[in-house]
């Protein structure tokens, strides 16, 4: 499986984040999934690639050409495609993936994530959506989603099955494998 991970490249995040990012990555490699994400060598992102790369999996990073000004990218993919925007990366990463996992995250992983689940929301794609709540980063957000429910700008029956949420690496491949 292609599993694509939407996480932050922060330089700035707590070290818990990074290393449990690292543990998705050997994972996803011992599976035998390669890993598809942003390209960046920092962060949550980073940190994944890195695991993946560390355990012989097979790596593709894809970004603008630009990105490099603002993060470090990945030397060690199996194979980088540069693009002129985000909007290009953005439909490359769903052209090139069978899943999605969602990690810790800053505005431009939330751009994906709802980007994502819009798309899917509206059938452009199936694919596996998974919120990887690790150190329950996301509540504040699944809280203020549930609120949208309540209050009439969401369909719970339609949105609350768009994705579905994992709080340890064990949950995320039951749900990518096994459901």
């Amino acid at each position: 499986m292609k599993i694509c991970l939407y996480g932050a490249g922060s330089t700035q995040i707590k070290s818990k984040y990074s290393e449990e990012s690292y543990k998705l990555g050997e994972e996803i490699a011992k599976r035998g999934h390669s890993l598809v994400f942003g390209g960046g060598s920092t962060g949550v992102m980073g940190a994944v690639s890195k695991g993946v790369i560390d355990n012989n999996g097979k790596v593709l990073g894809i970004a603008p050409e630009w990105m490099e000004e603002y993060e470090g990218m990945c030397k060690e993919c199996d194979e980088f495609i540069y693009t002129k925007s985000m909007d290009e990366r953005k439909s490359l990463f769903l052209k090139h993936s069978d899943a999605f996992i969602i990690a810790p995250g800053g505005i431009g992983t939330l751009d994906e994530f709802f980007e994502i689940i819009v798309l899917r929301k509206l059938q452009r794609h199936d694919k596996k959506i998974i919120v990887f709540n690790m150190f329950g980063y996301y509540d504040p957000m699944f809280e203020m989603i549930d609120f949208m429910i309540e209050e009439g700008f969401m369909k719970e029956e339609i949105d609350k099955n768009t994705f579905k949420i994992a709080d340890t690496i064990e949950k995320v491949f039951k749900l990518l494998e096994n459901e």
